[in-house]
C-alpha cells in the first residue's frame, strides 16, 4: 500500500479528518477503520447493493467508491439513519413485514428505500421494482419487502398531513 494521505469528510453528520492510503474504498473506510459494521460487504463488484450508502443523499455502491471521492461530501450509512431511541419508521416498517429474514441485505435495502421515498412519495409497485433492482435479497423477501416500502410510504404521507 502506498502513504496515507488526509481526508475530510462527513460521517453521519460528524465532520471527520482521517488518514487513508489513496487506493482505499469507501466500504472498508467504513468498517474497518470506523467500525461501521451496517453496511455490508456482499459482492465487491457492485451488483448486489449491500453496501449501498447515500453520498450527499444519492445511493452509491460503497464498494466501488474510493474514499477519496467523498472527500468534502457527506456520507450517511445505515447507523445515521438509525435514531438513538430505536429503529426509524422505515426499519419498522421492514421488521413488521417480514422484509428483514436473514438482514443481510436489508441496510441496503434501506438506504435505497430511503432514497426512493424522498424523490417519489407514493410510488407505485413499479416504482418500487425498478428503484430496487440494483439491490439482490439471497432469501427472496420481494414480496415482504414491496409491502413494507408500501407501509413505509403510507406512514410518511400521513405523518406529514
Amino acid at each position: 500500500m502506498s502513504g496515507r494521505a488526509s481526508i475530510r469528510l462527513t460521517i453521519n453528520g460528524t465532520a471527520m479528518e482521517l488518514g487513508c492510503p489513496p487506493e482505499r474504498i469507501l466500504l472498508d473506510l467504513l468498517r474497518e477503520d470506523l467500525n461501521l459494521t451496517g453496511t455490508k460487504r456482499g459482492c465487491d463488484l457492485g451488483t448486489c447493493g449491500c453496501c449501498t450508502v447515500l453520498l450527499d443523499g444519492r445511493p452509491v455502491l460503497s464498494c466501488l467508491t474510493l474514499a477519496r471521492l467523498a472527500i468534502g461530501h457527506d456520507v450517511t450509512t445505515i447507523e445515521g439513519v438509525t435514531p438513538a431511541t430505536g429503529l426509524s419508521p422505515l426499519q419498522k416498517a421492514f421488521v413488521e413485514h417480514g422484509a428483514t429474514q436473514c438482514g443481510f441485505c436489508t441496510p441496503g435495502f434501506i438506504m435505497m428505500t430511503r432514497e426512493l421515498l424522498d424523490r417519489i412519495p407514493d410510488p407505485s409497485d413499479d416504482d418500487i421494482r425498478h428503484y430496487l433492482s440494483g439491490n439482490l435479497c439471497r432469501c427472496a423477501a420481494y414480496p415482504e419487502i414491496i409491502n413494507a416500502v408500501r407501509a413505509a410510504a403510507r406512514d410518511r404521507a400521513t405523518t406529514k398531513a
